[in-house]
């Protein structure tokens, strides 16, 4: 029983945030996210209140609540860090709703078959390199951006992609980027959980809701 609460304990902390960024120059679509936890008074983490809060996280940024508890904001630079988190993220985000459509829906022209044996499958048919093909296009203006970012030339993330107009006014654009954040951590614990949950008990996720299977 403690061990699980442990886990869990992890699992909510890891949640709330891995180092995200702060002290970026104001750019153009720069807002103050109204959501974020404002920690500038107090020498203690939000998210782990037993720890003190890194010095370079402020509360400033959308989904800033003090968690670095391994000390990356002190050694990286904060603006790299939060491309790679909302990079990963927003990847994360895809690869969920892939792995539980996969359940419901196959392409006619493709076997069925769970998602992780899927994977599998089609590295053994060719897909692994036509991933990597595509994966290193799409880095290659990554690595633009990622640089524009450093010179405080665009907000790390920020690619001006908002085809619907959602962000029609500054509240509401901070109030997308908070939900992104959290949407996108949360993702990136879950993807990890299917994988792992398919490994150990070979059901996928709503195959394990409907006959759960314990591990004890």
């Amino acid at each position: 029983e403690m061990i699980r609460l442990a886990l869990l304990s992890a699992i909510l902390a890891s949640a709330s945030a891995f180092a995200p960024m702060s002290g970026l120059p104001s750019l153009a679509r720069s807002a103050k996210p109204a959501m974020s936890v404002k920690m500038q008074g107090s020498d203690m983490s939000a998210s782990v209140p037993f720890l003190k809060r890194p010095v370079n996280l402020d509360g400033s940024l959308a989904g800033d609540v003090g968690f670095d508890p391994l000390g990356f904001s002190d050694v990286f630079d904060l603006r790299v860090l939060r491309e790679a988190e909302l990079k990963h993220g927003r990847f994360a985000m895809l690869a969920v709703l892939g792995f539980i459509v996969q359940e419901f829906y196959t392409f006619p022209f493709f076997p069925k078959m769970a998602p992780v044996d899927a994977h599998d499958y089609f590295v053994t048919q060719g897909g692994g390199s036509q991933i990597i093909f595509w994966i290193s296009f799409v880095e290659l203006f990554s690595v633009v951006a990622l640089f524009e970012t450093i010179q405080g030339k665009r907000e790390a993330g920020d690619y001006a992609f908002d085809p619907l107009n959602l962000a029609t006014d500054e509240v509401t654009l901070a109030r997308y980027r908070e939900a992104e954040i959290k949407h996108a951590r949360l993702a990136m614990i879950a993807i990890g959980g299917f994988i792992h949950q398919f490994w150990v008990t070979k059901q996928t996720v709503f195959e394990q809701l409907g006959d759960f299977k314990s591990l004890a």
